[in-house]
């Protein structure tokens, strides 16, 4: 089987390699859909739909990708991406590059595989569309959800009807009968209507089915020519309808494994004109069983429990099943090759019609159930007449071609011709020759009991001896032999039975009813008398096969005994595994094609031929391992020449020796039941039986007694047990303990060393710790150190800066200074000239008045000598007048003097505030100049003492002049004095102001 992952590809191939599907499964392909991201996840496909040529399918998974398969072509293409998971595809349109798909917003959309565009989009549906039919023309589709069913045009994608019913009836399915122009409603209530599509008119209605087998109608499915209904649901039963009679013909009851279905669908064929005889039925277990209608047998099935099957879809020719599994992924099967293994008989020489009964039946009289190899027909029920065409024969013959005629048609003797002139029967046909040939009676029943006693004692563990890799194979041999051995007690003591029945149920492991039979049947027919001798090897056999090979090549033979080689060893290996160690798959069924079409002597023949054309490589061999060896494996050796030396063998043996004369001729299997086979000594095999089940006791009471003595034994090995474990757990504790110990020693010594590196690393984390922080500091203190010569710099500049302004300011005082000492010398020349000028003109006043003084007391004195004579009484009065006269001059120059004094306390007072208020407002000037310059003008100021001369006054007036300047010149100090305490603090306050900002500084 292929496997295909489409991953991210948009197309590709589908297989690589040219599909050979087997014929056990048929699988042409698996088809999965893995995404390649972070996290891979596989894409489930849900729908699959073919085209009308059955060669292209369409599929779509989950996530809207839809994907076309052109099987054909071997090719694959991505054709749209819908974005959202499609509930229903049909792609069986007119146009037949278009498709349609049903999309879960309930919508439906129809896509163009070659363009990938969309061409329409339709809308109406309420609820989620689970089907799309097509009608035969492709001009109509029908869509159905679980409320409605809308009839649309496919040419103009209008919706033409609409198909409304009550809310309480659900609709199962709606959809055109093949061929035709009818539409089928099939309803939640069983309900079964038939449409004309043009007008809608409503043709008929199914009855309802019997009561005693009524189930709820699931699915659905209708023969290419529209004329058989299958029905199906919640049950094992399945409803066959004749829609031109209208009534239920057939009920069909399925294997007890099957509960419920879940899909059905009729496999086309190209001959059967559209009668569809073959109806696929997958139910709840995942498995696709497809069975006759007619003869109701169960032809093949596809899935299995551990890959169970979702839905299929079967292509329109009947090639290709299309299968979407559980798991998601999409199988493509071969019809062909599933049907390869099928006897699929010419049509039959006898064909009985029957008449639909008028009587009304019951479920009783239409039920048949589903086998796997026997017809049953219907019960005839009673008072109804069957009218019956039989086609007869000539039977004009003699006894041999009676004799030669076989079921289904067939002729022995035209086979046999067939098989000579070809060598073997053709594959296709080759079991349906071999059940004819032997005659299986297939008896189902008989099967059935001897299967339902399920597994034999004596093959339960045949696992152990015979390993199978195949657990189905196993199962179908352990199967088989158990079928045998409860069919007679011989098999289940033949050693060898196993590799008999081995080849024979690898090629039919499909059919178990068919297996058994064909061993039956070659036990009876081709092992006659191999079980006389039982339990020993056939000797009666062996002898014949030894007389033959005397007759033919007695040098071999003398060879074989020369050797201590007996037919035991060159026969029997041969016989009890039929030749299936010594040939391969197809030469082995090329030998049976001729056992089976001859007389059962023929495989005695066999053995002998085998012998004779191995005689080269035998006489070359000489060690007894070396025979064993070669008839236990397979050799190079043509098996077309050992037939025809079989047949040599058939005809030049004599009579006397050939094996036929004492070999019955064959005999069949009977029907019903299968005939008893004691062909053996029954005495011996008793006592065997007799003799194992005593042995079987005693080995069961063998078996309890030991089991009993090994329980003891168990117990005090226990017991044992346990107290050695106890003491080994006690020995290990105090080693444990010890180890612990010195381990903790060992710990602690270990945290001791990392305790001491730790603290010699802590030392130096801490020496580091301090390096860094002295680094820090230093870096800090540099920091700061180029802070303060910044701001040193600053103030320096700053202070540069200020000592320039100062200096400027100083230069600008200086001149100033030197400009205000200009103005004063200049003003103290001007003053000075001033004071002269006055003091000259005082002096001059004072000169005139003492002029005018002296010439008055001159006169006075002229006078006074005057008046003396006359008289001195007078005189005081002169005096008094003089002394009057003195005082008032004396009063007038003190007035000039005071008022001289004051005008220049004023003015120096003035000058002194105006200096003390240039201080202030520049307070940074020097002061000592000013101060000189205040000596220096105060020095200038006039004294009143120089403004009068004391010797030109008189003594009186000088002496209130001298009192009056002391007093004077007292004020003046004080005055001098409180202006020069206020200049200092003044002084001392600019002085402050200035400083103030420096300290700031700093």
């Amino acid at each position: 089987m292929q496997s295909t992952d489409l991953g991210n590809k948009e197309s590709g191939k589908i297989w690589h390699r040219k599909p050979s599907p087997a014929t056990r499964d048929g699988i042409i392909v698996n088809i999965i859909h893995n995404t390649s991201d972070y996290h891979p996840k596989v894409l489930r496909f849900l729908n699959v739909a073919f085209d009308g040529t059955g060669d292209c399918l369409i599929a779509g998974d989950h996530q809207g990708n839809i994907y076309v398969f052109d099987l054909y072509g071997n090719r694959f293409n991505l054709v749209q991406r819908t974005a959202q998971a499609c509930t229903a595809l049909a792609f069986n349109l007119r146009r037949k590059s278009e498709f349609l798909v049903a999309l879960a917003d309930y919508s439906i959309k129809c896509f163009d595989t070659v363009t990938k565009e969309l061409v329409s989009w339709m809308r109406g549906h309420e609820s989620s569309v689970f089907s799309i039919s097509v009608h035969a023309s492709g001009k109509y589709a029908i869509t159905t959800s679980s409320d409605t069913a809308q009839l649309w045009d496919l040419d103009t994608f209008q919706r033409k009807r609409k198909l409304n019913i009550r809310q309480s009836v659900g609709i199962q399915k709606v959809f055109f009968l093949p061929l035709s122009n009818t539409i089928l409603s099939c309803f939640k209530d069983n309900s079964i209507f038939a449409w004309e599509c043009d007008t809608l008119f409503c043709k008929y209605q199914l009855p309802a089915p019997p009561e005693s087998s009524s189930i709820l109608y699931k699915v659905f499915a209708v023969t290419r020519d529209g004329r058989i209904l299958a029905a199906g649901g919640k049950s094992n039963h399945l409803h066959l309808w004749c829609l031109e009679a209208r009534q239920l013909f057939r009920i069909i009851q399925m294997p007890t494994k099957v509960r419920a279905i879940r899909h059905l669908e009729f496999l086309p064929d190209s001959f059967d004109a559209g009668s569809n005889q073959v109806l696929g039925v997958l139910s709840q277990d995942g498995i696709m069983r497809f069975i006759n209608i007619q003869t109701c047998k169960l032809l093949f099935e596809i899935g299995s429990l551990d890959e169970g099957i979702s839905s299929s879809v079967i292509s329109p020719h009947g090639r290709y099943i299309a299968c979407i599994m559980e798991n998601g992924s999409l199988n493509i099967y071969s019809v062909q090759a599933l049907t390869q293994e099928i006897n699929k008989p010419p049509l039959p020489l006898v064909k009985v019609i029957e008449d639909l009964p008028k009587k009304k039946l019951s479920s009783s009289d239409l039920k048949m159930k589903v086998t796997s190899g026997r017809v049953q027909q219907p019960a005839k029920p009673r008072g109804s007449k069957i009218q019956t065409r039989i086609l007869k024969q000539d039977l004009t013959g003699d006894f041999e071609s009676k004799k030669n005629e076989l079921p289904d048609g067939l002729n022995k003797k035209r086979l046999q011709i067939l098989l000579k002139g070809y060598g073997e029967y053709p594959t296709k046909y080759r079991m349906f020759i071999w059940r004819s040939l032997l005659q299986l009676p297939e008896n189902h029943t008989a099967f059935s009991s001897l299967i339902d006693k399920g597994t034999h004692v004596t093959f339960l563990n045949l696992q152990k001896k015979y390993p199978i890799k195949s657990r189905k194979l196993l199962r179908v041999l352990q199967r088989t032999l158990s079928a045998l051995a409860h069919w007679s007690v011989i098999f289940s003591d033949t050693p060898y039975l196993p590799l008999l029945a081995f080849p024979f149920v690898k090629l039919f492991q499909n059919n178990q009813l068919i297996c058994f039979e064909v061993i039956a049947t070659l036990i009876i027919n081709w092992c006659q008398h191999w079980f006389e001798y039982f339990p020993n090897p056939p000797i009666n056999i062996l002898s014949m096969i030894e007389n033959v090979l005397a007759f033919h090549d007695k040098g071999l033979l003398q060879h074989f005994i020369d050797h201590d080689i007996t037919s035991q060893l060159y026969a029997w290996p041969l016989l009890e595994t039929v030749f299936s160690e010594v040939l391969t798959r197809e030469e082995w069924l090329k030998l049976f094609d001729n056992i089976f079409s001859n007389h059962p002597s023929f495989l005695l023949m066999t053995v002998v031929a085998y012998n004779i054309c191995s005689r080269v490589p035998l006489l070359n061999c000489n060690l007894k391992d070396d025979f064993e060896f070669f008839f236990h494996h397979r050799n190079n050796l043509d098996i077309n020449v050992v037939i025809r030396q079989v047949y040599h063998l058939m005809e030049t043996t004599p009579t006397d020796i050939h094996p036929d004369s004492m070999l019955n001729v064959f005999v069949a299997l009977t029907k019903g039941q299968y005939p008893v086979f004691n062909q053996y000594p029954k005495f011996i095999v008793d006592y065997q039986t007799q003799e194992r089940e005593r042995i079987r006791n005693d080995e069961l009471d063998y078996l309890r007694e030991r089991q009993t003595v090994e329980d003891m034994q168990a117990e005090v090995d226990q017991q044992r047990v346990e107290d050695e474990a106890w003491y080994q757990k006690q020995e290990l504790l105090r080693k444990a303990e010890e180890t612990r110990r010195e381990m903790l020693l060992q710990e602690e010594e270990k945290i001791i060393q990392q305790r001491q590196r730790l603290a010699a690393v802590k030392r130096e984390l801490q020496v580091k710790e301090m390096h860094l922080q002295d680094a820090a500091r230093r870096r800090f203190l540099k920091l700061q150190q180029d802070q303060q010569e910044m701001e040193l710099r600053r103030l320096d500049d700053e202070i540069g800066r200020k000592v320039y302004m100062r200096d400027r300011e100083i230069a600008a005082t200086a001149r100033d200074l030197e400009m205000r000492q200009l103005e004063l010398e200049s003003q103290k020349r001007l003053y000075e000239k001033n004071l002269t000028e006055n003091q000259a003109a005082v002096a001059k006043e004072m000169r005139a008045d003492a002029d005018a003084y002296r010439r008055k007391v001159d006169l006075e004195e002229h006078m006074f000598h005057k008046l003396i004579e006359a008289g001195e009484t007078q005189s005081q009065k002169t005096q008094k007048w003089k002394e009057a006269e003195g005082k008032e001059f004396c009063l007038r120059s003190a007035k000039k003097a005071s008022a001289l004094s004051d005008a220049s306390r004023k003015w120096f007072l003035k000058q002194e505030i105006n200096a003390a208020v240039e201080h202030a407002e520049n307070p940074c000037h020097k002061e000592e100049p000013r101060f000189q310059n205040e000596q220096e003008d105060a020095s200038c100021l006039p004294r009143t003492s120089h403004l009068n001369d004391s010797s030109e006054m008189h003594p009186s007036t000088q002496i209130s002049l001298n009192r009056r300047a002391v007093e004077w010149d007292t004020t003046e100090q004080n005055l001098i004095q409180k202006v020069r305490n206020l200049r200092q603090r003044l002084t001392a306050q600019a002085r402050h102001r200035c400083q103030t900002p420096h300290l700031l500084a700093a």
